[in-house]
Parts: structure tokens; C-alpha cells; sequence
């Protein structure tokens, strides 16, 4: 019987959890493999034992990674003996850029020679191009989830890049209608700087929404690790809320409710593959928002959007501070105006062929094929 591989494999967050825990369901289909690596409850219920919470790793902005940088150091020296010393056959570093980016330097500096592919390319394509060429000499390979991607990294000069499909487009099946009336999803985002930023933003939306006649109550979808958490913080809300912790909870949510107001991220992304109307905020620092604005090169910061190359889904960026009145005001007109749900459902649907098929120039090709590969 031939020896197993061994595959390091590395998640920050709950999107890079998921991401990962479907490549190793299906590596697993195929092959014996020695699993080690970080990652999250998805993770490990494919066999992964995590070298520690992968919660260590979700920050959010610069006050939170000066906060916690002294765990982060350490968490980063931790990674890099590990793999120095077991020398997997293939490293696979999923989104989580600046940490993943600090291991690939710290191994190619320590001079490690192994296959390190990175999931989920950087937007060198939005901000700061000059990190393509950055990273060129540290991946052997980028698996990117969006199809202009591959187009984009070689014409900034980065590494070999291929499209590989989003796990969303089967996770998310389309909805057949968007419904009269149902509850509102609220997504403040997956980090607990997020939910700090987010949540009171989100109150306030559907404290204000709660009389609508089309709103039929508030759902928040969020990762079992964080259900206490997050159910605490909304415990004194003047309105109830129901929590979902579960994949059957979160797919209902989203065959159910009429609109979503989500954080900028993949779940944005997730929304429009499942046709649910939405707006997309983001509380950031101000720094932040000066630097994007300086440096960005795309007017927008909803995946939807950037896809769609123009405003499908309303975006409430704040720089500090949220203003309520503003999201209160876009959200009331998204739940009562059923025409403005139906042209977000028809780009929606125009953005689900193009993640299906890929671009012209990088068709789609199965993320399970490439990292096979490089376990032979």
C-alpha cells in the first residue's frame, strides 16, 4: 500500500474553514493523506487536529493586529518549525493573506523547497498591485476564486495563477423567487473585531425595521464558535433574534428572507450565488478608508459588485464611526420595493454563469486536480 502524503494546510477564518474542509473531503475521497495544520470546526471534522484555535488568527485592522500581535508572532513561529521540521509533501495557505504571506517568506528564507500554494488569491487587482510581484518567488501556485483573477496576476507579474470556482456555487444552490415577506439577515461578519464594529450598526437596522410589514423577524447566521458570543451581544436587543449555528438554520435563512445586510467579505459573495438581495457595509478604521481611497483601484469593495463592474448592491462604507440613518434608509427601501429585489436577482443571476464557466481566458478547473498533483 502506498505510503500517505502529507498535506499542511492552513485557515484564519470561517470562509478559509470552509474552503478547506472541502479540499480535504475530497483529497480524503481519493487518496491516504497525513493531515496537519490550523483551521476550524469544518476542518476538523475532516480529520484535521488543529495545532491551535484558529481564532488566534482572526483580526480585524490594524488596532487589533497591534493588540494581538505578540500571539501572532508566536503563532507564526509555531507554524513555520512545524512545517521546517515535518516537511510536508505540499503546504496549502488558505486566504488569511498577511500571515500566509509571512510563513511562505519565513520557509523560502529558511530555505525550504516545498510546494507551497496559496487559496484564494490576494486583490493585488484592487489594492496595492505591486504585491504580485511580492509574492511571485513564494508560491509555486495561486488558486483563485474569481475568474479575472488569473488575467490580473499575470499582468501584474505574480505567480502562476489558475481559477478554480468558489465552494459557494455548490453550497448555495440559486433560489427560485425572492419572497413577498420573511425575516432579515443580518451578517456582522465572522471576527470579534467585526462584531464589535458591526453588530450595534445591525441593531439599529432592525430595531428601526422591526415594524415593516415585510420583515418577518431577524435571523444571524454565525460559526458555532461564536454563537454564545454573539447571542450575548445581542441579548439586549429591543427585538428578537434568532441565531443559527447550523448548516440546516443558515440554509433556511437564506430560502427564507426576504433581504440581507452583510459585511463586506465572502459572504456578500454567497448572497448574490443564492439570489438574495442585499446591501453590504463595512465599518473601518479611517486610516483604512484614507489608504483605499489613495491606493484602490476599483470603485468598489462588495465582491458582487467588483464582478458585476457596477453598483448591484447598495455599499455603506463608514471610516470610524457608523451612520445608522443612512443603512436604516437604503435597508427600508431593499425590503419594501420588490423591483429593486428583482434587478439585484436578475445581475445576481448573470454573476452565477460567469463563476460557473469561468472567464474566456481561465476556464474553471478543479482546486482538488491541482493540489493532487502536486502530491504525487
Amino acid at each position: 500500500m502506498a505510503e500517505p502524503a502529507s498535506l499542511f494546510i492552513l485557515a484564519g477564518e470561517a470562509s478559509g474553514d470552509r474552503i478547506g474542509a472541502a479540499l480535504l473531503e475530497e483529497l480524503r475521497a481519493r487518496r491516504a493523506l497525513d493531515i496537519s495544520g490550523v483551521g476550524g470546526e469544518e476542518m476538523t471534522e475532516q480529520g484535521l487536529v488543529s495545532l491551535f484555535p484558529m481564532r488566534d488568527l482572526s483580526v480585524m485592522g490594524f488596532a487589533d493586529v497591534v493588540r494581538r500581535l505578540p500571539l501572532l508572532l508566536w503563532r507564526l513561529r509555531q507554524v513555520t518549525r512545524t512545517i521546517l521540521r515535518t516537511r510536508p509533501d505540499c503546504v496549502v495557505l488558505i486566504d488569511s493573506q498577511v500571515f500566509s504571506q509571512t510563513i511562505a517568506y519565513r520557509l523560502r528564507k529558511a530555505g525550504y523547497t516545498g510546494r507551497i500554494v496559496l487559496y484564494v488569491a490576494p486583490s493585488v487587482w484592487a489594492y496595492r498591485p505591486e504585491r504580485a510581484r511580492t509574492i511571485a518567488p513564494l508560491y509555486d501556485e495561486v488558486l483563485a476564486v474569481l475568474p479575472f483573477e488569473p488575467k490580473a496576476m499575470a499582468d501584474l507579474g505574480g505567480p502562476e495563477t489558475v481559477y478554480v470556482g468558489h465552494p459557494a456555487l455548490d453550497r448555495f444552490p440559486f433560489r427560485p423567487e425572492n419572497p413577498a415577506s420573511g425575516p432579515l439577515m443580518l451578517l456582522p461578519g465572522s471576527r470579534t473585531g467585526e462584531l464589535r464594529r458591526h453588530l450595534p450598526l445591525m441593531r439599529a437596522v432592525a430595531e428601526a425595521l422591526a415594524g415593516t410589514v415585510a420583515v418577518e423577524g431577524f435571523v444571524i447566521p454565525t460559526p458555532r464558535a461564536l454563537h454564545e458570543t454573539v447571542a450575548a451581544m445581542a441579548g439586549d436587543w429591543s427585538v428578537p433574534v434568532t441565531i443559527v449555528s447550523d448548516a440546516t438554520g443558515r440554509a433556511d435563512a437564506l430560502r427564507r428572507c426576504i433581504a440581507a445586510f452583510a459585511v463586506s467579505g465572502t459572504a456578500t459573495l454567497e448572497l448574490a450565488l443564492a439570489g438574495v438581495p442585499h446591501a453590504i457595509t463595512y465599518v473601518a478604521e479611517s486610516w483604512q478608508v484614507k489608504t483605499y481611497r489613495k491606493s484602490g483601484t476599483t470603485p468598489w469593495i462588495g465582491l458582487p459588485n467588483i464582478l458585476a463592474a457596477r453598483e448591484v448592491a447598495p455599499e455603506l462604507i463608514f471610516a470610524g464611526e457608523a451612520e445608522p440613518e443612512r443603512a436604516i434608509a437604503v435597508m427600508r427601501t431593499l425590503v419594501s420595493d420588490a423591483s429593486v429585489r428583482e434587478a439585484q436577482r436578475a445581475a445576481f443571476q448573470d454573476i452565477r454563469s460567469l463563476m460557473q464557466n469561468g472567464a474566456p481566458e481561465a476556464p474553471r478547473l478543479d482546486p482538488v486536480d491541482r493540489i493532487a498533483a502536486l502530491l504525487d
